[in-house]
């Protein structure tokens, strides 16, 4: 106990950053305990990198995971130094595996006792770390294209429990990492309670922007039951990305496609009155007004202004310039 109070009181002393011998940022942070349960994964068919994690610690998403398109991920944890994740991506960008990526960051840190780190890279090849000094109930497991890592934990079955979880489900990525985090508050997850939560996903095509590249970027960053939240955000995420590809089709010239997506977006979230107008906008925009009159009537109950806005949408081009048109469907009752 004296040796890790002492360097729990080293790395509190520390302020600022600097460049190690190999030009990597490390920034001397003060003392983070970000004392969690997380996920890093890949899924070898889409090609998709994620991590998500669980805390009883504000913002964890903010500090613990990474992912870059094509790349990997990563989760650093415990006594957090965050330099492990942008700087394990550069490497791991390089061609450098996870594991000799993890065995170069731990060898330059004078405080590996106190971490816990799982990475997973472009192959799908998976590494962790946890210092001998990381707070029990501890655990971590790797597995085919996943590492799971927990610390501070009610019991340590928590990464058998996450990891059979991610197994056994089938579906994306995105819901596959769902699952684990459900798994391991199942078993009780962080002995603190609960308090933030974080879910990161990206494509698998290397050199993507990283703006381009999210396909899930959600964080739950103070709440009661923060993995139910996170739940229910990427269900809405889901939504909006379906009406996404729906205006993608549209840009594309590919109507029909098009409303399939937005009928679909409607199917998934039927008190959406936002996917209920643009599918009605949709298909006034093709001439189809007799099909539309009923969805934006249904929008307008839902959300009157959304009455007020239908005659902006022609200076756009999102509706004919048609003034009969524009007053039949404002006339809508």
């Amino acid at each position: 106990m004296k040796k890790l109070l002492l360097t729990l009181s080293m790395i509190a002393m520390s302020a600022g950053s600097f460049a190690d011998d190999n030009g990597y940022q490390r920034p001397n942070l003060p003392i983070r305990p970000a004392h969690t349960y997380s996920i890093v994964a890949h899924d070898p068919i889409t090609g998709e990198f994620g991590a998500a994690v669980q805390s009883h610690w504000f913002s964890v998403g903010a500090a613990v995971i990474w992912a870059e398109p094509g790349v990997g991920a990563v989760a650093t944890q415990s006594f957090i130094e965050v330099s492990y994740g942008p700087n394990g991506l550069a490497m791991m960008r390089d061609g450098t595996s996870a594991a000799e990526t993890l065995k170069t960051l731990l060898a330059e840190d004078e405080h590996q006792d106190v971490r816990q780190i799982g990475m997973i890279d472009a192959h799908g090849s998976v590494a962790n770390h946890t210092g001998s000094n990381a707070i029990i109930a501890h655990c971590n497991q790797l597995g085919d294209n996943f590492s799971i890592q927990a610390n501070l934990m009610e019991k340590a079955t928590v990464c058998a429990a996450m990891a059979k979880a991610f197994e056994a489900t089938k579906g994306d990525l995105a819901g596959r990492m769902m699952a684990a985090l459900e798994a391991a508050q199942a078993e009780g997850g962080d002995i603190r309670g609960k308090q933030s939560a974080a879910l990161l996903v990206v494509n698998g095509e290397k050199g993507t922007p990283v703006w381009k590249g999210r396909v899930f970027d959600l964080r739950i960053e103070d709440h009661v039951t923060p993995i139910i939240e996170l739940k229910r955000l990427l269900h809405v995420a889901r939504t909006y990305n379906k009406m996404t590809e729906g205006d993608n089709f549209m840009t594309e010239g590919k109507t029909n496609q098009a409303l399939e997506a937005y009928a679909e977006a409607e199917r998934m979230m039927p008190d959406n009155h936002e996917a209920i107008f643009w599918h009605a906008a949709t298909l006034a925009a093709i001439d189809r007004v007799d099909e539309s009159l009923p969805l934006f009537k249904k929008a307008f109950d839902m959300h009157p202004l959304w009455r007020e806005l239908v005659p902006r949408l022609p200076h756009s081009g999102l509706l004919p310039d048609d003034a009969a048109l524009i007053a039949k469907i404002i006339a809508v009752k």
